[in-house]
């Protein structure tokens, strides 16, 4: 009598048990990716290099322009430190925002319909107005579909101060209730209004 036992066949029905390993080799590669994008110190941006890089530049574009439409040193030099300053309060703004979405989403437990609230009201403070009806097509790109009838795919985003359009929204065409392709060509019912809803 032989004590050995016969080896156990693998199959497809072998379940096996979670051990994290895949979970761990994402999260490390996560980690490292974050650790390439990181700045260094020595890369972040200097108000003073940087006001001193566009007087020169600034300085080379005057040396071409006429005498008589020459703006003088000390204009040009107040409306570039202006311009660098400006830029440097709306970049801390903008990463401001950004840490609190990011710390909103780090948040215990938020399920995805609160952090998707908690975003929207961060882009409202922000003076983001984000559009969501299709009546309002200048703010939107129409990218598939056929029909007379319009539903949004993606909602614009237009800054409330200026009126500029952040991020064009999307389109989709469809047919309205109430009416249906003729035939199958792709032509509408000669019951459909133009702009009803």
């Amino acid at each position: 009598m032989s004590s050995k036992q016969p080896a156990r066949k693998t199959t497809a029905k072998t379940v096996k048990k979670p051990t994290g390993l895949q979970h761990r080799k994402q999260a490390r590669a996560w980690e490292a990716d974050m650790e390439l994008r990181t700045y260094r110190p020595e890369q972040l941006l200097s108000p003073p290099e940087l006001l001193s890089r566009f007087t020169e530049r600034a300085r080379e574009l005057l040396s071409e322009l006429p005498e008589e439409h020459r703006p003088s040193g000390s204009e040009v030099g107040v409306a570039l430190r202006q311009a660098v300053l400006e830029a440097f309060r709306t970049r801390e703004e903008y990463l401001a925002r950004l840490v609190e979405t990011d710390a909103t989403s780090w948040t215990t437990g938020m399920p995805a319909v609160s952090l998707r609230r908690a975003i929207r009201t961060s882009l409202i403070d922000s003076g983001v107005r984000v559009v969501e009806s299709a009546d309002e097509r200048e703010h939107f790109v129409v990218v598939e579909g056929e029909g007379e009838g319009f539903e949004v795919v993606r909602p614009a985003y237009v800054d409330q101060a200026t009126g500029k359009l952040i991020l064009s929204g999307q389109l989709r065409r469809v047919f309205r209730p109430g009416t249906q392709a003729d035939g199958g060509n792709g032509t509408q019912d000669a019951t459909a209004k133009e702009d009803q809803p």
